[in-house]
């Protein structure tokens, strides 16, 4: 889902002769990208975060173990981007 956008790429499409199109066309796909990425992360956290109430409610040490793993490992990307 992540795609990688260069400042250089985004330089080389304002150099163009159709400067604003290609600019605007590549920063609107840039935009969308990153609040997709963002709905999708939030999205995520929010089903962890009933599965680890789920698994609490349960006694169920296992799950709540792994979905806070894989809760800390979602915050972690969070903070890198």
């Amino acid at each position: 889902m992540d795609k990688y956008y260069s400042y250089a790429d985004f330089l080389k499409a304002m150099g163009r002769s159709q400067t604003v199109t290609e600019a605007e066309k590549l920063l609107n796909e840039i935009y969308m990208d990153l609040f997709l990425n963002h709905v999708h992360r939030e999205q995520r956290k929010e089903r962890l975060l009933t599965l680890i109430d789920n698994a609490l409610d349960q006694k169920n040490k296992g799950a709540f173990v792994a979905f806070a793993q894989e809760l800390q490992e979602l915050q972690r990307e969070s903070e890198v981007i």
